[in-house]
């Protein structure tokens, strides 16, 4: 019989993800948050045990696209990438919404989108269009004027449609500007209402943990490889005081290492694939074999 929710069932069921998430949070816990770019690696973070996963920007657009993460992807693919990893998994789902798309009323209409699409909290960002990815040089930070008004633009939205969703306000303000400045936008948006922070690339412990000391509600530490963040154990994170760890391209880079050993090898059988009984307990076929047997094996 069907179970909504079960890793792998035809149809997961994710839609009280906001308030799992807020649980989540308000319990203490340091939320581990993969990075996902399309319906499979979204199912393989839920089937390893993780409570929520993280829609890579980078990573979506490198994978749909092929392309580089400046800007290129637009609104509606970013929305339907993010519908279909909703859809595939009863996770919390946790979607980068870039610079909103546009003036504030376009950050709005894209809060709705992602809502209606299904993610748990919607990240939106100060940087200028087109953006840069967030441990790349060239990134530049819109007037502290509208950034507030794209984060307040959201949240009245949320308001105003009484929708269950949470609200991420990220800034880029560290290597822009300064981290002072950054400091002083994540409190700016908190002051506004969103439900989490996220100061992108401090560069030292010492920031990371006056960061969480300075700004209040729940914060977020995005751990890239290679990147300019200090790489920090979750159980050092949960002591300064994170509520959110994202590893936007753990799942990316490793992929990436898998399939270019594969396609050298291409034509020869080794042991470090999974097995294609496992693939396709991965993608649900016996949950799709179960639903068609119990609905066309009745008598007429």
């Amino acid at each position: 019989m069907y179970c909504p929710g079960v890793p792998g069932s035809l149809f997961p069921d994710g839609r009280d993800g906001a308030a799992r998430l807020r649980h989540l949070f308000e319990a203490g816990s340091l939320v581990v948050a993969p990075g996902c770019y399309d319906a499979l690696s979204a199912r393989v973070i839920e089937r390893s045990g993780h409570s929520a996963a993280f829609i890579s920007g980078f990573a979506v657009a490198g994978s749909r696209l092929g392309l580089p993460d400046v800007g290129l992807m637009s609104y509606g693919e970013a929305l339907d990438q993010a519908r279909l990893i909703c859809a595939a998994t009863s996770l919390p789902v946790i979607g980068d919404a870039d610079t909103g798309y546009g003036n504030s009323v376009n950050a709005q209409r894209t809060l709705l989108g992602f809502a209606q699409a299904g993610v748990a909290c919607v990240m939106v960002e100060d940087q200028q269009w087109p953006k840069q990815c967030g441990h790349t040089a060239g990134k530049k930070v819109v007037g502290r004027a509208e950034a507030v008004a794209r984060v307040r633009a959201m949240v009245e939205a949320r308001s105003e449609h009484g929708l269950d969703v949470l609200i991420m306000a990220r800034t880029d303000a560290v290597a822009a500007e300064s981290f002072d400045e950054a400091l002083w936008r994540a409190s700016a948006f908190a002051d506004e209402g969103v439900d989490l922070t996220f100061v992108e690339a401090p560069e030292t412990r010492t920031q990371m943990e006056r960061y969480c000391r300075e700004v209040p509600g729940w914060k977020t530490a995005n751990l890239v490889e290679d990147g300019q963040t200090p790489w920090l154990e979750p159980d050092d994170l949960r002591e300064i005081g994170y509520s959110l760890a994202i590893y936007p391209l753990s799942l990316m880079l490793r992929s990436i290492s898998a399939m270019e050993v594969a396609a050298e090898r291409i034509g020869r059988d080794d042991e470090t694939r999974v097995k294609f009984d496992h693939a396709r307990d991965v993608f649900g076929w016996p949950d799709y074999e179960m639903r068609v047997k119990r609905l066309e094996g009745g008598d007429v």
